[in-house]
């Protein structure tokens, strides 16, 4: 006797259509992701990453919470990424940048950014380029007493001749010796303000350029007119809109303002809130086409860190990207001539004291030492027998261009020269 074949009963219609809706989900989703690595690799892609971080961590204070501290380093360097010259007529004639041999590889511009973890307002310390510190090699070694926009370049130099004696040309000597060179002010920054740094992005005046073209046009605001030949910085007072060239020569100028340099870490500061701000307010990591324009910049200007998802940051940064940010330029003692450079005086511990009460016990500043990274309190003895140290009074500023007070910060002869403090509209007025 055969068996009577089983009928399975089929389930209801509505089970049947939930589970075709659970499949199809399922391949959506599936789709999704596709669609979105895909996309993600398309933007990332043909970054320029460095490791130079990497060798530095081990020498780095310790980092106890999940906060995230940010090194902006701006190189002042008129070449690529290669080591070729940028294009003479575009560097000289647009950007009145001069020619290749100025500025060689010096950071002219050092900005520490903290994000906390907490989702708080971030705290950026602009680091005047010519602090006069002991800067370090990536292991932290020393260099010598420098100002600390020169760690790069002399780091840089030095590998450069060791890896060109060693047959090393083109693009990979290049690369190696630039690497030497971030590896020198990871270094030196970290020690002299006591704590580590997370991650980093370097950025040339191509590059700075190059931003300001996607995003442009740059709202700034200026307390008084200018008009300084050098930069090519010719606006007038008030809130106003900038190209890419005018944004350019606005970060850059020195020339004509009252504390020189010290000056000029305010149009930095300014310029970063502005590009922030209009990241945000421009939806830019929500718009696929703008993120692309953004990212090809990066790909060509841009040198960031091999560990760093900068997508995945911007997006999980709300203080960093909707403006939310303390700017601050870090104090100095008075000025100095040293070896016929005009250098600022700083007193490392004090500095290291101010960082850290600002944001918190981000590290550990390390014991006074011939490797500490800093050069001991500022005084004519402290930094070099013949020098001249003068006061931040009107007529001691760098550069001949006279300075006005300023309020004292952290203690006797700290000062640090007031920074945006009025706005238009939001903007930060500077002068």
């Amino acid at each position: 006797m055969r068996d009577t074949p089983r009928h399975t009963p089929r389930p209801p219609v509505t089970a049947r259509v939930a589970r075709a809706l659970l499949w199809a989900a399922s391949a959506l989703v599936l789709v999704a992701c596709g669609l979105t690595w895909f996309t993600y690799r398309t933007l990332t892609d043909g970054l320029t990453t460095s490791d130079a971080l990497n060798t530095t961590r081990r020498h780095a204070p310790r980092h106890p919470d999940n906060s995230v501290n940010l090194l902006l380093i701006g190189l002042d360097s008129r070449k690529d990424m290669d080591g070729n010259d940028l294009p003479r007529e575009f560097v000289q004639d647009q950007l009145h940048a001069g020619s290749s041999e100025i500025g060689y590889y010096n950071t002219n511009t050092l900005i520490l950014m903290h994000i906390p973890a907490d989702d708080g307002r971030a705290t950026a310390f602009s680091i005047p380029r010519d602090d006069y510190v002991q800067t370090l090699n990536g292991d932290g070694s020393p260099q010598g007493h420098y100002k600390i926009k020169e760690a790069y370049s002399y780091a840089y130099t030095a590998a450069h001749d060791r890896l060109d004696a060693q047959g090393i040309r083109g693009a990979e000597l290049e690369h190696r010796s630039r690497e030497a060179g971030r590896a020198a002010t990871l270094q030196t920054v970290q020690q002299f303000l006591g704590v580590p740094i997370d991650h980093f992005a370097e950025v040339n005046l191509l590059g700075f350029y190059d931003i300001a073209k996607v995003l442009q046009p740059v709202t700034v605001c200026l307390n008084h007119p200018v008009h300084d030949r050098y930069s090519g910085a010719d606006f007038p007072a008030g809130v106003q809109d900038l190209d890419p060239r005018q944004a350019l020569a606005f970060v850059r100028q020195r020339h004509g303002l009252d504390n020189g340099d010290l000056d000029r870490t305010h149009r930095q500061q300014a310029f970063l809130s502005s590009v922030t701000h209009r990241l945000k307010s421009r939806g830019a990591f929500d718009d696929l086409g703008r993120l692309r324009k953004l990212f090809e910049v990066l790909k060509k200007d841009v040198v960031l860190d091999s560990s760093w998802d900068v997508l995945d940051f911007a997006r999980q940064a709300p203080a960093l990207t909707g403006g939310r940010t303390d700017f601050h330029t870090l104090p100095i003692t008075g000025f100095a001539t040293i070896g016929g450079e005009d250098v600022n005086l700083v007193d490392p511990e004090r500095i290291r004291a101010t960082v850290q009460s600002m944001i918190g016990p981000e590290g550990t500043a390390p014991s006074p030492g011939a490797t500490d990274g800093t050069t001991p309190a500022a005084t004519p003895s402290a930094t070099a027998p013949s020098a001249a140290v003068t006061s931040a009074a009107p007529s001691a500023a760098p550069d001949g261009k006279g300075g006005r007070p300023a309020s004292a910060v952290g203690g006797p002869g700290q000062r640090e020269f007031a920074g945006p403090s009025v706005t238009m509209g939001g903007v930060p007025c500077v002068d």
